[in-house]
């Protein structure tokens, strides 16, 4: 799964692909674009450095909710467990990292 962002706009794409988690961005969208866009469609914070956002997990449930499978829950918790093992959960396992891919 991966989130399409644009200044306008925010798109949970392939929910039910839990084997990545990204956020593709256009090239030329501003940093400070960036960052709006992510506050004001609340999908959590975009990091120091601007490579990385922090997306709340209740966030991913909420946009996929009715588009993924039965399993797809228990599928959200593996890619999690995985993530934080990984370190790249929050400290309290609320939020998880997202890679800004840009192109």
């Amino acid at each position: 799964m991966y989130f399409r962002i644009t200044a306008a706009d925010v798109e949970l794409v392939d929910p039910a692909d839990v084997q990545g988690f990204s956020a593709v961005v256009p090239a030329d969208l501003p940093p400070e674009d960036l960052a709006a866009s992510v506050a004001r469609h609340e999908l959590g914070e975009v990091l120091p450095g601007g490579e990385h956002l922090m997306i709340p997990l209740e966030t991913v449930r909420r946009l996929a909710e009715g588009r993924v499978g039965p399993d797809w829950p228990a599928d959200f918790e593996k890619m999690i467990a995985y993530a934080a093992s990984k370190g790249w959960t929050s400290a309290d396992g609320t939020a998880v990292r997202a890679h800004v891919e840009r192109g």
